[in-house]
């Protein structure tokens, strides 16, 4: 799917403000290593995370949404009123129902003709949701477009802590929920546009998708819980890339080389570096969060992409590519002319 006409406003992303260290979670855990035989540092070491984010206890998914909503609103200089949909994309909700978006929607006071919903594809909800808001973009059915997410992992890691300080846990129940204590929290929002309305807008050229749902089955995640077949995930998933890799190199004629930054939905350093080495790209053009963020589900490619522009890693005119895997699995590549 290809566009023409839709460009990126802005892009605002928001830390959590309590930092957590892999070794604040591994000291709590120091009965069932010892018992388990697990050696020290294990979750700094294989997963190259250093630390992570926890919000203030209270903080709603909608909250972190809101905040990061604001900022972007602000930045791009639009009147809300403007704004034609709201699409959430987290993986945390506040509730099953009513959705997360209509209550970011009101948080936002946004009018009553902005339609709101949530969007959920695990990792690759944010992508979907831009592709979502730019078809109604590209057909002019709206002017503006705000695709969020907010992001709350400290529930989920303080539950998977408590379970497996239990005294009748197992190995296998530990590697099956060691991927639950990578991960982070954050918030995240972006406004799209048309171009003829936002002519200095970042291009989103589109986006190509592929899927291997036969292994929809490697991860399962509640709110509170997590269970997960990291090696074959691993994988499956590498294949799966590989396989979108191709169908985009045509699409969008890429050539590694020719990519001027690489935003990963960033897992952990064992599948950063393999995907990169996988597809042929070069490391340093990747810029990782996963050491001091952890794996921020849906919310890490837009996150590191805000980053790396904030740190002012991207140019006007950079060919940006943006490469998701999210269980299930599914797969989305998508190119945006900076």
């Amino acid at each position: 799917m290809k566009f023409n006409n839709v460009v990126i406003q802005s892009l605002a992303a928001i830390d959590a403000p309590i930092r957590v260290t892999s070794e604040e979670i591994e000291k709590q855990l120091q009965p069932t290593f010892k018992r388990l035989g697990i050696r020290s540092n294990l979750l700094e070491k294989v997963s190259g995370i250093s630390a992570r984010r926890f919000w203030e206890e209270g903080t709603m998914p909608s909250d972190a949404a809101t905040l990061a909503a604001e900022k972007a609103i602000k930045d791009a200089g639009i009147d809300r009123e403007k704004i034609g949909v709201v699409i959430n994309t987290s993986v945390c909700r506040d509730y099953l129902e009513p959705s997360t978006a209509c209550i970011v929607h009101g948080k936002l006071g946004l009018s009553d003709h902005c339609m709101n919903f949530d969007m959920g594809n695990a990792c690759l909800a944010f992508l979907n949701g831009m592709d979502a808001a730019a078809r109604m973009l590209e057909r002019g059915e709206i002017d503006y477009a705000l695709v969020v997410n907010g992001e709350s992992s400290r529930p989920i890691t303080e539950a998977t802590i408590k379970r497996l300080s239990g005294k009748g846990v197992t190995e296998q129940q530990f590697r099956a929920e060691f991927a639950s204590l990578t991960l982070g929290s954050g918030g995240v929002a972006m406004i799209l546009s048309r171009k003829e309305i936002s002519p200095d807008g970042h291009a989103y050229l589109g986006s190509v998708s592929r899927a291997a749902t036969q292994f929809s089955d490697l991860c399962h995640g509640q709110m509170d819980c997590m269970v997960t077949n990291t090696k074959v995930l691993l994988t499956e998933g590498l294949k799966l890339a590989a396989a979108t890799f191709q169908v985009a190199k045509g699409v969008f004629n890429w050539l590694p080389a020719d990519l001027d930054q690489v935003v990963i939905h960033q897992i952990s350093k064992v599948h950063t570096e393999a995907l990169v080495k996988l597809l042929g790209l070069d490391i340093d053009k990747v810029h990782a969060i996963y050491p001091e963020f952890g794996n921020i589900g849906p919310a890490a490619v837009p996150i590191a992409l805000a980053k790396a522009a904030e740190l002012g890693k991207l140019k006007k005119g950079d060919r940006v590519a943006l490469l998701g895997i999210g269980s299930g699995l599914n797969c989305s590549m998508a190119e945006i002319i900076w």
